[in-house]
């Protein structure tokens, strides 16, 4: 089984790196490539998980009730992308329900960034998917954190994928930098090897990167837009040709997979 993610959310990350995008272009760059996204999925019938944050959301009620419409999952991305309190967890789920008619079962914080697992329970949440569980130098170093699916906390914690052995992560820098042949590859071994992949991308990956102003250095640029669309295309095809199913986040916790 294949776990489509995707984080939507204003499109700060130029400010990362010394420029300070304006709102309204942010949102403008995560709607063109939720909308890129979208078509993409309808036109192989795909189905995913969306985090999106509460900010995002009130800007483009129109793309969240169009991914509701067309069977996806709405789940929270906390309220604000940079900017985190613990009562944001409640008050992000709460928004999402109220503001949409759905519920809204689990978390993923921006930037895969640590949170209590009591706290998320105590907000309303069914699981937590903000762990990537590798080495990445400068973000992340959660060797010691399982690969696969596990409980704490009475929580589901769903890691993002990595690798069976040397814990390569299957995220979006990977399917950017990797050649697609590779990426293809370590996706195969996975699914053999454990049954199930979660994956996660952002709208923006969607849309060409290359501005200079943004200041971004080439392994995220690299393969934007229009090469990212034919790439991810390229993904579902390769997804199908396995005959691989694609299900919601909220699904995982009904499959026994302890692998």
């Amino acid at each position: 089984m294949i776990y489509l993610s995707f984080d939507i959310e204003e499109f700060d990350m130029p400010k990362e790196y010394g420029y300070d995008i304006d709102f309204d272009r942010q949102i403008h760059i995560s709607r063109e490539g939720l909308t890129a996204i979208l078509d993409l999925l309808k036109g192989y019938d795909a189905k995913a998980t969306f985090f999106s944050t509460v900010v995002f959301a009130r800007e483009v009620p129109d793309l969240i009730e169009r991914l509701l419409a067309e069977g996806h999952e709405l789940a929270s991305h906390t309220f604000y992308h940079s900017q985190f309190e613990n009562t944001h967890l409640k008050q992000s789920k709460d928004a999402l329900e109220q503001m949409f008619g759905t519920s809204v079962k689990g978390l993923r914080m921006p930037r895969m960034a640590e949170v209590c697992s009591k706290e998320v329970k105590k907000a309303g949440y069914e699981y937590n998917s903000s762990v990537n569980p590798t080495l990445l130098p400068g973000r992340y170093n959660k060797i010691h954190v399982p690969k696969q699916i596990f409980v704490e906390e009475d929580l589901l914690q769903i890691p993002a994928a990595v690798s069976p052995l040397l814990r390569i992560p299957l995220f979006w820098l990977s399917f950017h930098n990797f050649p697609q042949c590779f990426f293809h590859f370590l996706l195969k071994r996975t699914m053999k090897y454990r049954g199930y992949v979660t994956l996660y991308f952002h709208p923006w990956e969607f849309t060409d990167l290359h501005q200079k102003e943004f200041n971004f250095p080439s392994y995220v640029m690299r393969n934007s837009g229009e090469k990212m669309v034919s790439r991810f295309e390229k993904l579902l095809k390769f997804i199908n040709q396995n005959n691989w199913q694609m299900g919601l986040y909220r699904d995982l916790k009904k499959n026994e997979v302890k692998r």
